[in-house]
C-alpha cells in the first residue's frame, strides 16, 4: 500500500506509529509450530494408556497359554446311612483326587497368540494418534496466526484510516478540497467498521487460543506464534503421489492397525475351528479305609481315568461359532477397503485444494494485489487533486485491505490442507516387536 498521496508530515507520523506498534512483540517469546506439536503429544494422555492396554493384552496372552488350573476334590464316599461308621463297610473311604482340563486342540496356543496380535495393534494406534495430534494442534496453530496476522495487518492500516479522517475533516473544515460531510461521516464509519472487524478477529483468535490450550496449557497458548509458517507446510505437493498413494496408503499407521485386526480375525477363526476337537482331562483319586471291626487293616484305594467329550451335535454351536468368526473377519477385510477408498478420496481432494490455492496465492501476490494497491494509490491522489469522490478513494482502500486478509486465510488454508495432506499420507514402513515390558516406540 503506498503513502505517495499522504503529506510528508503525516507519512512521519504513521511510519512512528506502525514502528510503535510492531516494536513490543520483538522482544517477546514467540510460540512455534514444532514445539507445539511436540508438547501436545508428549502431554497426550490418550498414549500412555494405549501402552498401558498393550502391556495388559500382552499379560493376558501369557494367561492365556496356561493350562488351566487343577481342580482337587475331598470327600467321603459310601457312608453307611444307618450308623455313619467308617468302620462298618469295606467300601467306605475317604477321599482326595485332583482332575487336570486339558484344552481342545491348539486352543491355548492359539488364544495366546490372539492376545499378542491384539497387543500388536495399539504401536499403529498410538503412530496414528500422534499424526492425528499433530494435525490437530497444527489447525489450531494456524487459526491463531490467521487471527494474529490479520489483527496486525488491520491494526497496521487503522492509521491509514484515521488519516483519511482526517484529511475529510479538514478538507470540509477549509472547504479547499471540496470534501463533504458525507465524506467525514463516511470516514468515521469506516473506522467503526474496521473497529468491529477488529473485535471480531480477537474473539476468533482468544477461541482458538482456548482450544489450543486443551493440548499444551493455557500460558503456553497464550503466547504470540511465529510470523511465519513452517517451511514443511508451504512445500511442494510431491509430483509423482499420484502414482505412489495406492503404494503408500497401505502404510498408514491406521491402515495397519486394521491389518493388524484382521490378523487377530483370523486366529479368530482357527480359534473356533478348535471347537470341533475333543476337550480332554485326567483325574487321579486316592482313597483311605478304616480298619475292619475286627480290627484287621484294609487296603486303601487309588483310581486313575481319562474323560473327553464328544462334539458331535455341532449344527447350533461350532457351525454358528465358526460362521461367526469366518464374518467378522470378512467384515474386517471390508473395513479396510473402506478406510483405503476413503483416506485416497480425501488425499485427492487435498491435492485438488492445494492445487488451487497455489494458483490463487499466486494471482494475488503477482497481480491483483498490485493492481488493487495502484488503484488505491490513484483514487487517493485524485480526490486530493479535486478530481475524484472520496467514497471511490475509500472503497479502493478497503478492497485492497480485504485482499491482503484474504491472502492470509489463503495461506492459512493452504497450510492446513498441507498439514491434512501430510496425516492422510503418514507412512509406517516399521513392523513393532513385542516384549513382555511396555512397549517403547
Amino acid at each position: 500500500m503506498t503513502l505517495s498521496a499522504f503529506p510528508l508530515l503525516n507519512r512521519s507520523v504513521l511510519f512512528v506509529a506502525l514502528v510503535v506498534t510492531s516494536a513490543p512483540g520483538l522482544s517477546e517469546p514467540r510460540l512455534e509450530l514444532s514445539s507445539v506439536i511436540d508438547s501436545a503429544i508428549n502431554n497426550d494422555p490418550w498414549l500412555e494408556r494405549s501402552a498401558q492396554i498393550q502391556d495388559a493384552l500382552l499379560q493376558e496372552s501369557i494367561a492365556d497359554g496356561a493350562l488351566p488350573d487343577p481342580r482337587m476334590t475331598i470327600g467321603a464316599a459310601n457312608l453307611p446311612t444307618d450308623t455313619f461308621d467308617t468302620g462298618q463297610e469295606a467300601m467306605t473311604q475317604a477321599t482326595i483326587g485332583v482332575t487336570q482340563r486339558i484344552p481342545r486342540g491348539d486352543s491355548r496356543q492359539l488364544a495366546s497368540a490372539r492376545k499378542e496380535e491384539m497387543a500388536g495393534v495399539q504401536p499403529f494406534m498410538r503412530e496414528n494418534r500422534r499424526a492425528q495430534v499433530a494435525e490437530t494442534v497444527t489447525q489450531l496453530w494456524l487459526g491463531v496466526w490467521r487471527s494474529e496476522q490479520s489483527i496486525r495487518l488491520i491494526e497496521s492500516n487503522r492509521g491509514l484510516f484515521e488519516q483519511l479522517e482526517d484529511v475529510a475533516a479538514a478538507g470540509y473544515t477549509s472547504a479547499s478540497m471540496g470534501s463533504r460531510q458525507q465524506d467525514v461521516i463516511r470516514a468515521s464509519l469506516e473506522l467503526t467498521r474496521l473497529e468491529d472487524r477488529l473485535t471480531a478477529l480477537q474473539v476468533q483468535q482468544a477461541s482458538n487460543r482456548e482450544a489450543l490450550a486443551e493440548w499444551i496449557g493455557l500460558n503456553q497458548a497464550q503466547l504470540a506464534v511465529t510470523d511465519h509458517v513452517p517451511r514443511e507446510l508451504l512445500a511442494e505437493l510431491p509430483s509423482a503421489w499420484a502414482e505412489t498413494a495406492t503404494d503408500s496408503l497401505p502404510r498408514h499407521p491406521a491402515v495397519r492397525a486394521t491389518d493388524q485386526l484382521i490378523e487377530a480375525q483370523n486366529v479368530d477363526v482357527d480359534l473356533a475351528r478348535q471347537s470341533y476337537k475333543p476337550e480332554w482331562s485326567i483325574s487321579a483319586q486316592y482313597g483311605y479305609r478304616d480298619r475292619a471291626p475286627n480290627g484287621e487293616d484294609r487296603a486303601d484305594l487309588f483310581s486313575v481315568g481319562i474323560g473327553f467329550d464328544l462334539p458331535l451335535f455341532t449344527g447350533n454351536r461350532q457351525d454358528r461359532k465358526l460362521n461367526a468368526s469366518v464374518a467378522r473377519l470378512e467384515a474386517a477385510k471390508t473395513e479396510r477397503i473402506l478406510q483405503l477408498r476413503g483416506f485416497r478420496a480425501k488425499a485427492r481432494a487435498a491435492v485438488a485444494r492445494l492445487q488451487r490455492l497455489d494458483e490463487r496465492i499466486a494471482l494475488y501476490e503477482q497481480t491483483l494485489l498490485p493492481q488493487m494497491e495502484a488503484q488505491a494509490s490513484a483514487a487517493l491522489t485524485a480526490y486530493n487533486n479535486d478530481d475524484g469522490d472520496f467514497a471511490e478513494a475509500v472503497r479502493a482502500r478497503i478492497a485492497e485491505l480485504n485482499a491482503q486478509v484474504e491472502l492470509i486465510q489463503m495461506k492459512a488454508e493452504r497450510a492446513g490442507n498441507m498439514a491434512n495432506f501430510r496425516y492422510l499420507t503418514a507412512d509406517t514402513s516399521e513392523i513393532p516387536t513385542f516384549s513382555m515390558t511396555r512397549y517403547q516406540d
